[in-house]
């Protein structure tokens, strides 16, 4: 079966035996080749055709030798089409017009008389390159309309409390600087979400939003996720590669879990941000790199500070800006709202004919403690619209047997009730309050070593 020819191939050059036989030969290839001798059709052409590719001659009667008329018709090509694709022609080979040339936003160029095959070699390159630029035209177009069509100020991010103003109050004040901000709360708050509303927000909206969960990230991959690695470097270097770093560059970084982070890794994070520059693995030359940086932590970060567990210096950097966010149980006026935004994203995932949440289910919800918080809402409100036959949620629906069921208040029962779990939540609550919240001297209080509390308090969510 024939190959269909594809590309489209404007040629303009005063030259019309040149013209001739370009079009005789290119014509065999593309599926379409148009020629010009006078570059002050330029603008007609182009209103009328979307060409792949434009050859351009630098030098036509009015301009022998120099270039200029080539470089004016460039420009405005580019004018007309910033994703014009253009070679140049000169019969002169002269090197420092072609670097200029390229300079100013040539693709390539070729010297007449030329050789058809490095003609077409060149063409077929330069048809690629239109094809690539149009591609990403086209994803950053999507991109602009996802988030015009998505962005209600603050996509995702469902409050009307007192605590929530206040947080969009402040996303508002500062997404439009460059300022780094920490992002503090309890597992399951929407730490990332705030983080992706900033992004939105911001100067930066345009470029990437790099997302690292530190937590995730073993030792001896730290260095190569974040800075990056050069081919061979270690046992599984296979190829080059960017970092988290590389890949934010002129965006947003979000590094999740910071308060995971070990104090050796801490240092070098510290490094590459206070020389705004890193180093692959395996490369000595270091890589300049300009991004916002968000970070975010459930650990009580400050008390490690105290501790010696997370380098005071480091904080600095990273919370030019603080923003705490609130647990679910200190926002209970948002259950409602909450509850309707998952119904309806849920209803429609599994084409289930659910209105809304029933008044005696808000109050039920509104009575438990939400320890794993807004992530814990919407996973019981997914299994609640799988498993419901009623078109209004009923608390039977989420509350069955002992998966969900409202926190006692713990002046009022014995331990006679309590499991070890509820024991133990008790337990570290009074240690921290006790304490006031240093963590080496609670864990000493209840016999458990740093670490193991804190594992505790992100099993809790205290």
């Amino acid at each position: 079966m024939k190959e269909q020819k594809t590309g489209k191939i404007l040629i303009v050059d005063d030259n019309e035996d040149l013209l001739k036989a370009a079009k005789i030969y290119l014509k065999r290839h593309f599926a379409q080749v148009d020629t010009e001798t006078n570059p002050g059709i330029l603008p007609i052409l182009m209103a009328n055709e979307q060409y792949d590719v434009i050859m351009l001659d630098m030098n036509f009667t009015k301009d022998v030798s120099s270039g200029q008329e080539g470089f004016y018709w460039l420009d405005r090509i580019l004018e007309m089409d910033s994703s014009a694709v253009v070679v140049l022609i000169t019969a002169y080979g002269d090197v420092n017009t072609a670097v200029k040339a390229i300079k100013e936003g040539a693709t390539d160029f070729v010297l007449k008389p030329w050789e058809n095959e490095k003609l077409l070699a060149t063409l077929n390159a330069a048809l690629q390159l239109r094809q690539t630029k149009l591609e990403v035209s086209e994803l950053k177009n999507q991109q602009q309309q996802i988030y015009r069509d998505i962005d209600s100020k603050f996509k995702d991010i469902i409050g009307q409390s007192d605590p929530m103003v206040k947080v969009f109050e402040t996303i508002e004040r500062v997404a439009g600087t460059d300022a780094n901000i920490l992002i503090l709360g309890e597992n399951g708050t929407g730490k990332e979400l705030i983080a992706r509303a900033i992004h939105r927000n911001s100067k930066r909206y345009r470029e990437a939003f790099v997302s690292v969960d530190l937590g995730s990230i073993t030792p001896t991959l730290f260095e190569s996720e974040l800075f990056g690695h050069k081919k061979g470097s270690f046992t599984d270097a296979k190829e080059d590669r960017a970092g988290r770093f590389e890949q934010a560059n002129k965006g947003t970084l979000f590094l999740d879990e910071i308060g995971n982070l070990p104090m050796p890794l801490q240092a070098k994070l510290l490094a590459a941000l206070q020389n705004r520059e890193v180093t692959r693995v395996g490369a000595n030359k270091p890589i300049p790199v300009n991004i916002r940086l968000i970070s975010a932590t459930n650990m009580p970060i400050h008390n490690m500070v105290y501790d010696n567990s997370f380098r005071q210096d480091l904080l600095y950097r990273i919370n030019t800006i603080e923003i705490t966010l609130p647990p679910l149980r200190d926002r209970l006026e948002d259950i409602p709202l909450l509850a309707d935004h998952f119904i309806s994203i849920y209803g429609k995932k599994y084409n289930k004919d659910i209105r809304k949440a029933g008044e005696a289910l808000i109050k039920r919800m509104q009575k438990y403690h939400w320890p794993g918080n807004i992530r814990e809402l919407q996973h019981s409100i997914e299994r609640a619209v799988i498993m419901t036959t009623h078109s209004v949620l009923q608390p039977e629906d989420l509350f069955m047997s002992k998966q969900l069921l409202p926190e006692r208040n713990e002046e009022m029962v014995s331990l006679d009730h309590l499991n070890i779990e509820d024991v133990e939540k008790i337990l570290i609550r009074k240690a921290l309050q006790k304490h006031n919240g240093h963590i080496t001297r609670a864990a000493d209080e209840l016999g458990l070593t740093r670490s193991s509390l804190y594992r505790r308090l992100e099993r809790y969510g205290l």
